[in-house]
């Protein structure tokens, strides 16, 4: 792998190796972009079938995340890290406090928090050793399960896919299809049953369905029936790439909007979609109300000031269709420009101060 070329093509800042011997910490931070902010992003631990598939990994991941957050309206670049072990048999308190020293030391560049393969605990840990971690214990002051935020992130972006699905933001009477019941989904659930709508479930938790039976009424099919049942809206909340060749010819729904991580299994997909005219809704757009909600922690948390914020999601989401109609480009286009513009704008006014402030020197 070529790094240093690979890094210039996408403009990344930085990429750091962090090992400890005598803990067995092998950890990759990957900063993408800090225009906005210093960059937040999680700690992901896997076994990766190599060194290059985890470095990718958190080179990937890291450009998201500048993405997602500059979607998000938070002053906050994009970074991740990857540490390579077995999270079940590998971890022990000095990896991670021997990690925390390495993220105090980049000086607030990269904030971490919790991933795939990492926990509440795991953030204690590395905050023994640096104040640059969200998604800490509540008893450090910390937001707590993220799940609830997310859910209702994803319920206004839902609501603004909908505006511009069907000419109103209103829910009631709509059928749903949601596939996944797991905690966020089923906090989403909520929302739409409260607001009236029919809701048609699936997960490979038959405890899970059930349960979305008993409380909200929701209709039950097969996991691989879901995507053709009559319905307004499909909303992905369980695996990716769930939107791809052979589904996207099953689904009846005018709305696609879900808190799934990587709906689309190919950007072909995303114009597919476009050309359909079906709305699909971005996830990482709408998914959006987790992070939000631990960059919060970073003022002092405070619940009622972070659930405005996720309010906002409504607000992002339309404007992605708004630059989707103006540029006449599908959707997830259209997110990924819409971050690309706010960075680009804060790049052209820093630079203009700078040369401004030049001119100033120089006239002296």
């Amino acid at each position: 792998m070529q790094i240093f070329k690979y890094m210039k093509e996408y403009d990344y800042e930085q990429l750091l190796f962090c090992q400890d011997e005598q803990s067995g910490l092998k950890a990759i931070i990957a900063i993408h972009d800090t225009t906005l902010g210093p960059a937040l992003g999680g700690t992901r631990m896997w076994t990766y079938a190599s060194e290059e598939d985890a470095i990718e990994d958190a080179l990937r991941l890291a450009k998201g995340m500048t993405y997602k957050n500059a979607a998000a309206g938070l002053n906050l670049g994009g970074g991740k890290t990857v540490i390579i072990g077995d999270p079940k048999t590998e971890k022990n308190e000095e990896m991670f406090r021997a990690f925390g020293r390495f993220i105090q030391g980049l000086n607030g560049r990269y904030i971490t928090a919790e991933d795939v393969g990492t926990t509440v605990q795991d953030m204690d840990l590395i905050h023994e050793e640096t104040d640059y971690v969200t998604g800490i214990s509540p008893a450090f002051g910390s937001s707590g399960n993220p799940s609830p935020v997310t859910a209702y992130g994803v319920y206004r972006g839902m609501k603004a896919a909908a505006k511009e699905g069907f000419g109103s933001d209103s829910l009631e009477g709509k059928t749903v299809a949601v596939q996944g019941v797991g905690n966020v989904a089923f906090t989403l659930c909520r929302h739409l049953h409260e607001e009236g709508a029919h809701l048609i479930v699936t997960d490979i938790n038959k405890e899970a369905v059930q349960r979305a039976v008993d409380e909200f009424g929701a209709e039950a099919v097969e996991t691989e029936d879901i995507y053709s049942v009559d319905c307004d809206i499909y909303a992905p909340c369980a695996l990716g790439a769930t939107i791809n060749d052979e589904t996207i010819p099953q689904l009846k729904a005018k709305v696609i909007a879900g808190a799934a991580n990587n709906q689309l299994k190919d950007t072909s997909h995303g114009d597919l979609l476009h050309e359909k005219g079906v709305v699909y809704t971005p996830d990482y757009v709408i998914n959006a109300g987790g992070v939000i909600n631990v960059a919060d922690e970073l003022h002092g948390y405070n619940k009622e000031r972070a659930m405005k914020r996720v309010e906002t999601i409504y607000d992002n989401v339309s404007r992605v269709f708004e630059i989707s109609r103006r540029d006449n480009i599908p959707t997830y286009k259209a997110a990924d420009r819409m971050a690309e513009e706010r960075i680009e704008r804060l790049r052209r006014s820093r630079s203009q101060f700078l040369q401004n402030g030049h001119h100033i020197l120089s006239r002296k």
